[in-house]
């Protein structure tokens, strides 16, 4: 693979157990545990899990909505004439970040919470144009911001006739899309595609993913693509890394991953979709015990001794197959 476009070695993040004035100090839970991972230019790269395994929080890490405990991130711009030289994101400040936040976008789950209900659709896309240094003047004029929004409202399926309408007159579906518009604005290196269709109806959800397939094609773009459903991501991604409970227990591409995948946590997820049942969330919410052993020993029907005493390590089972797993190592 080519230099990533973004990478991330060692993150690490926690989090007080409890809130408050009168919480008890020295509790965390550890959300993002020592999380790895890169992400090649127009890749998309699935991280998929529970709900609580940490891959929200380790995408907000990515963006600095979250600053991480420890850890390295490093971001190569692309464009024609950029030189790739790795930039250190943990380091960046003021229009260094500004910059970077335009670079790597963000999409939420919930388009009615994230899109302002007070904005038209132009000032949602535009908001924070207006504003970039890294735009020129010619650029910045709301008459040029208006022909591309436009463009870009029908470049995702929507009318240019919509830009004067408010969010809320919107279905879910188109909502979600106007909130993927908004990120492409800038021109961004990397979409971050937080659930962005686990509350939309599946006959929705197919649109969704297959307009983002639509753009990656078009535009030369990078995905991290976040999902509880295996199944979806497996369509959706080239590369998939497995979260429990901050770790990844297992990455590969996709299609080695469904048809060969190696860890009794993958096992456990691909299962309760076959069974249509949810893989009890419950226990990948609860904080991980004081353990040198592995995170996922207490649920694995295979652990052994050594599982409880000590933690494997990520190692290659395969070309590019990834398997932190005392059985597979």
């Amino acid at each position: 693979m080519q230099s990533p476009v973004i990478s991330a070695s060692n993150l690490r993040k926690r989090f007080n157990l409890e809130a408050g004035f009168f919480a008890q100090l020295g509790r965390y839970v550890h959300a993002v545990n020592g999380v790895s991972l890169e992400i090649g230019r127009n890749e998309t790269y699935g991280l998929v899990g529970e709900s609580g395994c940490g891959k929200t929080t380790t995408a907000r890490l990515l963006v600095r909505m979250y600053e991480a405990d420890e850890g390295e991130i490093l971001f190569r711009p692309g464009g024609e004439g950029q030189a790739e030289e790795a930039i250190d994101v943990r380091k960046l400040k003021g229009a260094d970040f500004k910059r970077y936040r335009e670079k790597v976008k963000y999409v939420f789950q919930d388009p009615a919470r994230s899109l302002n209900p007070r904005m038209t659709v132009f000032e949602v896309l535009t908001s924070g144009a207006k504003w970039s240094e890294s735009l020129s003047k010619e650029r910045r004029k709301a008459s040029s911001l208006r022909e591309e929004a436009a463009a870009i409202l029908e470049e995702v399926g929507l009318s240019a006739l919509d830009l004067d309408r408010r969010p809320a007159e919107f279905s879910g579906g188109q909502r979600q899309r106007i909130s993927i518009a908004r990120g492409l604005l800038m021109k961004p290196d990397i979409l971050i595609c937080d659930e962005v269709v686990s509350a939309l109806d599946v006959s929705i959800q197919g649109q969704i993913l297959n307009l983002l397939l639509d753009l990656r094609s078009r535009r030369d773009i990078s995905f991290l693509f976040i999902a509880h459903n295996l199944k979806v991501a497996s369509y959706f991604c080239d590369r998939i890394g497995v979260m429990y409970r901050g770790e990844i227990m297992e990455e590969a591409p996709a299609e080695a991953l469904w048809k060969g995948h190696l860890h009794p946590y993958t096992e456990l997820l691909f299962s309760s979709i076959d069974n249509n049942t949810q893989a009890e969330p419950s226990a990948a919410a609860r904080p991980p015990a004081d353990t040198e052993g592995c995170a996922f020993a207490a649920r694995c029907p295979y652990a052994e001794e050594t599982c409880l005493r000590e933690k494997p390590e990520l190692v290659e089972a395969g070309a590019g197959h990834l398997v932190r797993c005392w059985k597979k190592n």
